[in-house]
């Protein structure tokens, strides 16, 4: 019995470590406050819109149209791109990193 806790321990531990990085090439940024809207046409959404809406946090679209949220060294990563950046609009990016559930862990972002 001990023998199967400490089995169970280990694999409950070890879960994190086995989360694969993925990588989202050319994918839509919006900011939260406007991602249910914006939905529709992505690439409308504007970048004086998401900065003003920067409080909201940001994210992607995916290709199956699933908003996944930017954790926090996500959101500050982008809001560098985004305020470096002098695109009015069609915000798009390359993003690289783990999603747990709706949120994705940012390892990096390039704005297009």
């Amino acid at each position: 019995m001990k023998i199967l806790a400490s089995l169970l321990a280990c694999g409950l531990l070890a879960s994190p470590a086995l989360a694969a990085t993925k990588t989202f090439n050319n994918v839509s940024v919006i900011d939260v406050s406007c991602s249910k809207k914006a939905a529709a046409d992505a690439d409308a959404h504007t970048r004086s819109c998401a900065l003003t809406c920067q409080k909201s946090g940001f994210g992607i679209l995916t290709e199956d149209k699933k908003f996944l949220k930017f954790d926090a060294q996500g959101n500050a990563k982008i809001l560098e791109e985004l305020k470096a950046s002098d695109k009015a609009d069609h915000l798009r990016a390359n993003v690289t990193g783990e999603v747990e559930g709706d949120t994705l862990k940012v390892a990096s972002v390039t704005l297009q």
